[in-house]
């Protein structure tokens, strides 16, 4: 687990997107994850530009993020929608 993110702010998370703060298994809150972690390692790449092992590990995570949003958009359209608007993604 990385340092950046602490067990409060994973916490804070899940409750945020996923209703509660152990619902760590919905799709919502696990996209809402995996784009804090993807804003924090493009800021750690912007400083470190030659940390090739982070690059890869950033473009396995847009991808899983990728395939669970494509999930989600097969399974609740509407959830799809305000996830994006509210993530602030696909501008």
């Amino acid at each position: 687990m990385a340092v950046y993110l602490s067990p409060e702010k994973r916490k804070e998370i899940y409750t945020e997107y996923g209703g509660s703060e152990t619902n760590s298994g919905s799709v919502q809150s696990q996209v809402a994850l995996f784009s804090f972690r993807i804003k924090e390692l493009s800021e750690h790449l912007k400083r470190n530009r030659k940390d090739f092992s982070c690059q890869r590990a950033l473009i396995k995570m847009v991808g899983r993020r990728k395939r669970l949003l494509n999930y989600l958009a097969k399974k609740d359209i509407n959830a799809y929608r305000s996830l994006i608007e509210k993530l602030g993604l696909r501008k």
